[in-house]
């Protein structure tokens, strides 16, 4: 594990030369096969090296991350092309992706919060530095303060664990008694921010809308995923609580994601549309996380997975209408199958990956999340149908409105679209239908 650590901390004096902007994205895409083919395929610790370890639940997401970083520099083309800044861009996409390789390859609970805490710092500069609007400023704040209002008490339950146990070690993780409904929320509250639970998501379409494209491809690809991964970690020693109080969270998470749905079908921004619709996928990989079964534990890791690879590409077709026509409301995006043929194929297969459709990943992870929740209580059974269908309806709704109906007469032609981004959209789709004949990786972590 440390060699890929090495590797791209020897990439760092080579982001100061511009020329290196593209040599950076090629080794970062090398990189992700490289880790593919050192074999993490075992639900045991691998590749071990110090602090640093894989198992098939980290396995995966290390993947994830390496594959979405080196997609987001194909679509930074912007910044290389501008110079705005695209030094100190790809520095901070280095450190960034450092941060997240180290968090999600931690062994230790304490380190994995140490890096979970820091990989907030590069995302916040990303979105500070690099963003649209002024309003930039304000959703930083957001992000900023959400997450370390509920990360405070997370470092308190880690020490009051030591204390108890002496050991932060995941693999002497165990189920734990004693442990008190305080400790059991402070531990868990700063990963339901991170996915983010409903009623603590605000932070999360303010972020978006004013992130630059590199920014919402992180944020939505990895960055919510930490919030599932820790969970998923921490799960272990709540058995006996979660027993409990895993109800409250599966009403929230099941309604919440209902409400979320009717509010993506009052968008007229194809990023906030986006957006919200992340809430409502990370709603039902809480509730199959909440249900404590290894149906609900599998899909929602298979969900996380989909979510980044679809949620990503869908902000990359945003942006590239953005760059177009310089505005991402759906009034003036209507009609783009006129002037944009090929780029409406596109849309109709990651929208239709969204609202899971065979063969893509999201209809695994969703069978399985309907499973497990409906074998924990039958009522979320009404929740159920009423999320899969209006994720149906808003992400129809999305495709719809932006490539058919009349042309916004204010706009007469723009270029169809670079190979650069047919490969990044194509880059994007592959994986995610692909691997869902590898789905044996991703049902037998547990």
């Amino acid at each position: 594990m440390l060699k890929l650590l090495f590797m791209m901390c020897f990439m760092i004096p080579l982001s100061f030369k511009k020329e290196s902007f593209w040599k950076i994205q090629f080794l970062f895409f090398f990189m992700s096969f490289m880790f593919m083919f050192m074999g993490g395929y075992n639900f045991l610790w691998m590749n071990i090296s110090y602090f640093m370890g894989s198992d098939l639940l980290s396995f995966g997401l290390i993947l994830l991350s390496f594959w979405i970083c080196s997609l987001m520099i194909m679509a930074s083309n912007m910044i290389y092309n501008k110079d705005n800044y695209s030094k100190l861009f790809m520095f901070m996409m280095l450190i960034l992706m450092i941060m997240l390789y180290c968090t999600f390859s931690s062994m230790n609970l304490f380190l994995f919060y140490i890096f979970f805490e820091s990989s907030l710092i590069p995302t916040l500069i990303l979105i500070m530095g690099w963003g649209y609007q002024p309003e930039r400023l304000q959703a930083g704040i957001y992000l900023l303060f959400y997450t370390l209002f509920a990360s405070l008490p997370m470092m308190i339950a880690i020490f009051y664990y030591y204390n108890s146990f002496n050991s932060l070690n995941f693999f002497f993780l165990n189920n734990f008694n004693e442990f008190n409904l305080y400790m059991y929320i402070s531990m868990i509250f700063a990963f339901l921010v991170k996915m983010p639970m409903y009623m603590v998501h605000l932070w999360l379409p303010k972020a978006h809308v004013e992130a630059p494209v590199s920014g919402s491809m992180i944020l939505a690809g990895i960055l919510l995923k930490l919030g599932g991964y820790g969970l998923l970690r921490v799960m272990v020693l709540f058995m006996s609580l979660s027993k409990i109080w895993s109800s409250l969270f599966i009403s929230v998470s099941m309604l919440g994601g209902f409400l979320v749905s009717l509010i993506c079908l009052r968008q007229t921004d194809l990023k906030i549309l986006i957006a919200y619709s992340s809430v409502a996928h990370m709603g039902m990989v809480l509730g199959g996380i909440m249900t404590m079964n290894s149906w609900g534990f599998c899909g929602s890791y298979v969900m996380m997975i989909a979510h980044g690879l679809c949620s990503s590409g869908l902000f990359c077709l945003a942006n590239i209408s953005y760059e177009r026509l310089n505005s991402r409301s759906m009034f003036m995006n209507k009609g783009m199958i006129n002037l944009m043929p090929s780029m409406t194929l596109w849309w109709f297969l990651l929208s239709s990956s969204n609202m899971a459709a065979p063969p893509s990943m999201n209809l695994l992870g969703e069978i399985s999340l309907l499973n497990s929740l409906v074998s924990w209580t039958f009522m979320t059974m009404i929740f159920l149908m009423l999320l899969s269908f209006f994720s149906a309806v808003y992400t129809l709704y999305l495709y719809s409105y932006s490539q058919h109906g009349k042309l916004y007469s204010g706009k007469y032609s723009c270029f169809s679209g670079f190979l650069r981004e047919y490969m990044l959209l194509f880059l994007h789709w592959v994986p995610l239908n692909l691997l869902i004949v590898k789905s044996g990786m991703f049902m037998l972590w547990i």
